[in-house]
């Protein structure tokens, strides 16, 4: 790994906290890998469930989590989740590993009305028609890795260096969906969801269910 690579799930925890609201009770982390994330939530919400399918990725969250924190061993698809359960489910870069048309049903009954689904997840790579973006990621990848680097040698902190259990983290190289056909599912399954390309290799999807 080159001193320059850096973490973009982290850097993206700050805008999947921004769509929050205040005062949640019950969160669903799905793929919450080594538990940085849920650990971030946890500040947030009163109890945050926290799920995925990699035993190294749970036995390591249970060393960094906070106890209103559960842990989760198993797949969202078939864990029984509380229907209308959850103010907020979020998502760091798992939806990718999932049959879409099958997650977001699923979860958008385990939220409650007026709840919110905020997730980043791995598109498939689409070009020409994101061109532009690619090369803007492959040009920005290279400044940004730079300056975080002179930042930690300088400065200290983390500056969205890599977990130490990066290197463990299931990893899907080919996504199945690109961020338009993100969208198509999202706009058949979630009516009013937003879909959008992120520009260091993810999506974005937020969606506010509808109250009763």
């Amino acid at each position: 790994m080159s001193a320059l690579d850096w973490d973009h799930n982290a850097f993206y925890h700050r805008l999947l906290l921004r769509q929050l609201p205040d005062g949640l009770r019950r969160v669903l982390d799905v793929g919450c890998g080594a538990g940085v994330f849920a650990s971030k939530l946890a500040a947030r919400a009163e109890k945050v469930d926290a799920v995925d399918k990699s035993p190294e990725m749970i036995a390591a969250a249970y060393d960094t989590t906070p106890d209103n924190v559960t842990l989760l061993l198993g797949d969202v698809l078939k864990e029984p989740l509380p229907e209308a359960g959850y103010d907020a489910i979020v998502s760091v870069t798992a939806l990718h590993h999932l049959p879409l048309e099958m997650a977001l049903p699923v979860l958008a009954r385990a939220l409650r009305p007026g709840g919110v689904l905020v997730a980043v997840a791995l598109p498939r790579t689409d070009l020409p028609r994101e061109l532009p973006v690619e090369l803007l990621a492959l040009i920005s990848q290279r400044l940004f890795g730079l300056t975080f680097a002179l930042l930690r040698k300088f400065n200290g902190g983390n500056w969205f260096a890599h977990e130490p259990t990066h290197s463990a983290m299931p990893v899907l190289l080919d996504p199945p969906l690109a961020t338009r056909q993100v969208r198509e599912y999202a706009a058949a399954l979630l009516p009013g969801a937003q879909v959008r390309r992120l520009v260091f290799w993810r999506y974005f999807l937020l969606w506010h269910k509808p109250s009763d």
